[in-house]
């Protein structure tokens, strides 16, 4: 027996998304800098009285969710904006609403949780950058070795810069990126290829995959999985 109790988490840490795998939140997943759920509850009302239990844990807690609301859907996010990333506060909290859901009657979804990121192309990043974050009123934030915009509320696509050489011909600049949970990422692909899509590369996999469209337009599906050997 341990001549000591485990000492308890540390609320500022932030966890990796391997860890939050760890914590087995099945409702939720982590998708760039904080935890993801979607909850069917099959009316508004019963929606609402969710938002009103939640609410009230929330305050007791001292930690709020970002909630968005719609007839007979609830969409939760969760951050620690004082670090910046998801913590033990976060996992506390996100089983807390699970169990609210639950005792609703609500559906859990987290298949269809993502976020959407655009990567700009530009062999200077730094000089465009304050455009956006102007023009967007982003936050301007370090991640995986570099700077991103990024909307505070979690509502809106963030921004990325891929290096390029410089070119004088147009050229598709702009990107899209697409974060979602790495167990759907295979259905996702068979859909846009059934769509007319193509998949042109799948070597980063399982950190991104390449695809394009009958144009030759591209975009990616990526997944928390693989960043170690890809990072940005």
């Amino acid at each position: 027996m341990s001549d000591h109790m485990d000492s308890p988490p540390d609320p500022k840490h932030t966890l990796t998304e391997l860890e939050v795998v760890g914590e087995q939140l099945a409702d939720w997943r982590m998708l760039i800098d904080r935890l993801h759920a979607s909850f069917d509850t099959g009316d508004f009302r019963t929606a609402v009285e969710l938002v009103d239990a939640v609410t009230l844990v929330a305050e007791e807690m001292n930690h709020h969710p970002d909630l968005d609301l719609a007839y007979g859907r609830l969409d939760v996010r969760l951050i620690s904006h004082d670090v910046g990333g998801v913590t033990s506060r976060d996992v506390a909290l996100a089983r807390a609403i699970s169990e609210l859901a639950r005792a609703a009657g609500a559906t859990s979804h987290p298949e269809r949780t993502s976020v959407l990121e655009l990567g700009l192309d530009s062999a200077d990043e730094a000089q465009i950058r304050p455009f956006w974050a102007a023009l967007l009123d982003y936050d301007t934030v370090q991640a995986w070795g570099e700077f991103q915009l990024r909307d505070a509320t979690g509502r809106r696509a963030s921004i990325w810069f891929q290096p390029t050489g410089a070119h004088d011909v147009p050229r598709q600049r702009w990107h899209l990126d697409l974060r979602i949970p790495p167990e759907v990422v295979q259905g996702r692909i068979a859909a846009a290829i059934e769509a007319g899509g193509e998949l042109v590369d799948d070597t980063a996999a399982p950190a991104f995959w390449v695809l394009a469209d009958p144009q030759g337009n591209r975009a990616c599906l990526t997944t928390w999985e693989g960043r170690e050997a890809h990072d940005g």
